[in-house]
């Protein structure tokens, strides 16, 4: 079974004065604006960067919910963060990094338990498995007999 979504982008100009919109086929972006300033300069609108972010840290969040419950547990709250590094490299630009970070309540979950379930989900969810950089991953644990911090 194939189950394809989509994301549409347009773009007028040139790349710094130029501007574009980005949109989702459910409507959640819907021509949003991007362009030069919102990516390396902080201005208004989204980038491809914080985009990938959002897929990657609800993709993690979802997959992690999954393999929780495979395991008899239930996610009280899952709030995860994907931080995405852009670095010049040369002529160009490379993502290079993406740091996850998670805060994580979920009862009963001892912490070795917890750990071995969060490295599995953050090597085979689906967008972790997409992207072709360095993956890095901090979590802490709230809600169990002890909170811990890899």
């Amino acid at each position: 079974m194939t189950i394809q979504k989509k994301g549409s982008a347009r773009w007028s100009g040139g790349i710094k004065d130029g501007k574009g919109f980005v949109s989702t086929e459910t409507s959640a972006l819907s021509a949003q604006p991007y362009g030069f300033n919102a990516r390396f300069e902080n201005g208004a609108g989204t980038n491809p960067e914080e985009l990938i972010g959002a897929a990657h840290s609800s993709c993690f969040a979802m997959a992690l919910s999954g393999n929780l419950e495979k395991e008899g547990y239930t996610a009280k709250d899952l709030d995860a963060v994907a931080t995405v590094s852009l670095e010049k490299i040369g002529e160009g630009y490379e993502v290079t990094k993406i740091d996850l970070f998670l805060k994580a309540e979920v009862e009963g979950i001892d912490d070795k338990t917890f750990q071995d379930v969060v490295e599995k989900t953050k090597d085979t969810c689906p967008i972790s498995k997409l992207l072709n950089a360095e993956i890095t991953l901090d979590w802490q644990l709230t809600g169990s007999s002890t909170e811990a911090r890899a």
